[in-house]
């Protein structure tokens, strides 16, 4: 059956955490039109940056790059983004269960990270990981749309 991935990292600094740049980062899109050409082995990958002005940038990577796990049993994906490292996570209740999809289903699932420099150097971080992924064949626009199962996993970054 056709996996479909769709990883969408958002990046940026204390600079954006209020005000005009703040909008621009919530403005962002959480999914994106997929790309004419690609295997079924590879994923579509977009960096957002706050020094770019949040301009999305695209590109094709092996999905075994991407840190989610997938599997499928019993006619159905079963979905669970990775998080690495364990030492940029915010503080956030027990991670939700694996989501297990049936064909013609698709999952959104963000996870956000806050980082600092080894010696306190430098500001704060933030990272924002929003996967999408389908289960079956899909259309390119896809991820315009509403998710079959979204999963929030954000936790508060100071």
């Amino acid at each position: 059956m056709e996996i479909t991935v769709q990883w969408i990292r958002t990046s940026w600094t204390k600079e954006s955490r209020g005000g005009e740049a703040a909008a621009r980062r919530n403005a962002a899109p959480t999914g994106f039109v997929l790309p004419p050409t690609g295997t079924a082995a590879s994923a579509h990958v977009i960096r957002m940056n706050e020094r770019d002005g949040f301009k999305p940038f695209d590109t094709q990577e092996p999905r075994k790059r991407v840190d989610v796990q997938l599997r499928e049993t019993d006619g159905r994906l079963r979905v669970f983004p990775r998080v690495q490292p364990l030492y940029a996570l915010p503080p956030r209740p027990r991670r939700p269960p694996a989501v297990r999809l049936a064909p013609g289903q698709w999952v959104r699932w963000q996870l956000n990270y806050r980082f600092s420099s080894g010696a306190g150097a430098r500001d704060w971080s933030y990272w924002l990981d929003t996967f999408n992924i389908a289960y079956g064949p899909v259309g390119a626009d896809v991820f315009l749309s509403t998710p079959t199962v979204f999963i929030n996993e954000q936790g508060p970054v100071r």
